[in-house]
């Protein structure tokens, strides 16, 4: 079993910051990648951020220069700074792991439970 636990989620007024972290713990045998996914209501799940166990980052364009994703290989842990919250940032973030775990030789996706982040005055 694998599981991803995110924290940092909560309510903040535009232009603010939060930070945003998960943790990835049980079956691990080697991590790819770690990033951030989210979803508004009525959109679909959409990315964020992701970051490779090599430190390559990919952004989604309404992000850059706002958000930073960071990673602690060492404790399996990814993290993503915002800054300059916008209302339409206004979502679930959910922690995406794709990973091998250790009974396998193949790479799997697995998700957190999300956690919302709400922008707004």
């Amino acid at each position: 079993q694998v599981q991803l636990v995110e924290s940092g989620g909560g309510l903040v007024q535009p232009g603010r910051s939060l930070r945003l972290s998960c943790v990835a713990s049980g079956n691990i045998g080697a991590i790819n990648r770690m990033g951030w996914y989210r979803q508004a209501p009525g959109k679909q799940r959409e990315l964020v951020a992701v970051i490779t166990w090599g430190s390559d980052t990919t952004y989604a364009d309404s992000v850059k220069g706002r958000f930073t994703i960071s990673r602690d290989n060492a404790k399996n842990t990814v993290s993503l700074q915002m800054n300059s919250l916008k209302p339409e940032d206004t979502a679930v973030y959910y922690c995406n792991a794709n990973l091998r775990p250790s009974f396998s030789i193949s790479l799997y996706d697995y998700w957190g439970q999300g956690t919302q982040v709400t922008v707004s005055p």
